[in-house]
């Protein structure tokens, strides 16, 4: 079965699970659910840190912080795609349109195709990524071994929370640990499915630019007489058509980035000190499996994103040098002229930038890990 579509049909089933998929009947309910749950959840995590401030440890302080943060920028993602539902709806429909496009090519619905599983191939791993980094941060807690009738101490719960009401049966304590366990998993879904989409877009991007690149290429050395297919015209729509589609992407991931990356350098520098601070106390083992995974996808998380940014980049300036590298002196004057132009809009570089300040690249990649590797300093010398 030959496939017709970018998007991951994982992707799909989660984004209609978080209203964000267009035409699903049950996205108001979704999306009430979710604004409901995320409220209540940071509420708590906010009552906690406010009564701990002064009387609990910096270890729990910085995990508090770490899963309030975690839940802020999932939040993000979701108001980030319902204000801009109308965007994701045309971004879906350039990308139909991109398929029946290649359909009467064969060497370019192959290189649709190629990058198309390859995108379903990253998606998949990352879905499976964040499980995993969701059951390990929940498993240690879920597994031990908790009398609730111990007043001695406070309870010990996946995610940070002070409760409004006494927990004093083991039944209902295992049930909290159950919801919150859902609830993470859920979140790190959210997490994973946006990054995946990303990626897919910018792969999908990147095919195109390629598909134009050969188009310039193999205009100027055609003969018209034999091949018709490729023309300025077509040349220039097809080029448009990605410009376009690069904004909405920008205009899709933009804020998300913002939001995120100002939370990454905290939550990195929070979870490399949970990890350093748990280094040779009883329970070692436990509180780094606790953090580690969940440290890597907060890195993975930055690096996909300036990835994407230094991806788009790159096949962005390969246009323009496609164009100046084809056989230009063949045309005819007016096509030359057009050619051009085209070389001239390639100078301006399609871009993710975050919140349109600084393009994301594998540079700005490299600077937000020295500030977090700063902060983490500063954190270690005060402790």
């Amino acid at each position: 079965m030959i496939r017709k579509n970018t998007i991951n049909r994982t992707i799909e089933v989660m984004f209609t699970l978080f209203g964000i998929w267009p035409d699903a009947s049950c996205i108001p309910f979704c999306r009430i659910f979710w604004i409901v749950s995320i409220i209540i959840v940071q509420f708590y995590h906010y009552r906690y840190f406010q009564t701990h401030l002064y009387s609990d440890d910096i270890f729990n302080l910085m995990d508090c912080v770490s899963s309030f943060l975690a839940n802020m920028k999932v939040m993000t993602k979701f108001i980030v795609f319902w204000l801009n539902q109308r965007k994701f709806i045309i971004t879906l429909k350039m990308i139909t349109e991109d398929w029946d496009s290649c359909a009467n090519n064969e060497i370019n619905m192959h290189e649709t195709i190629y990058k198309a599983k390859l995108s379903s191939r990253i998606t998949n791993a990352m879905i499976i990524l964040h499980t995993l980094s969701a059951v390990a941060y929940s498993i240690r807690i879920i597994l031990a071994d908790v009398d609730v009738t111990n007043r001695t101490s406070d309870l010990p719960y996946i995610c940070k929370m002070e409760l409004p009401f006494d927990v004093n049966t083991q039944r209902t304590y295992k049930m909290i640990l159950i919801i919150q366990t859902v609830y993470v998993v859920m979140c790190s879904w959210a997490a994973g499915a946006v990054n995946a989409l990303l990626v897919t877009l910018v792969l999908h991007t990147g095919v195109q630019l390629d598909i134009l690149r050969c188009w310039l290429l193999n205009f100027a050395s055609q003969e018209n007489e034999k091949n018709e297919s490729i023309t300025t015209g077509k040349i220039i729509q097809k080029h448009q058509k990605i410009i376009n589609f690069s904004k909405n992407i920008e205009n899709l991931f933009t804020y998300i980035a913002l939001f995120q990356f100002t939370t990454n350098i905290i939550m990195i520098c929070s979870l490399a000190f949970l990890i350093i601070s748990a280094i040779g106390t009883p329970d070692a083992s436990g509180q780094i499996i606790r953090s580690l995974l969940f440290y890597v996808i907060t890195n993975l998380e930055a690096f996909v994103f300036c990835y994407a940014g230094e991806y788009l980049n790159d096949k962005s300036k390969a246009v323009g040098h496609a164009a100046y590298n084809s056989a230009w002196y063949n045309l005819k004057p007016e096509d030359t002229c057009i050619l051009s132009f085209i070389i001239l809009r390639s100078q301006k570089q399609l871009t993710l930038t975050v919140g349109k300040m600084a393009n994301l690249s594998l540079d700005y990649f490299t600077s937000i890990m020295n500030a977090s590797g700063s902060y983490l300093s500063v954190l270690l010398a005060m402790q």
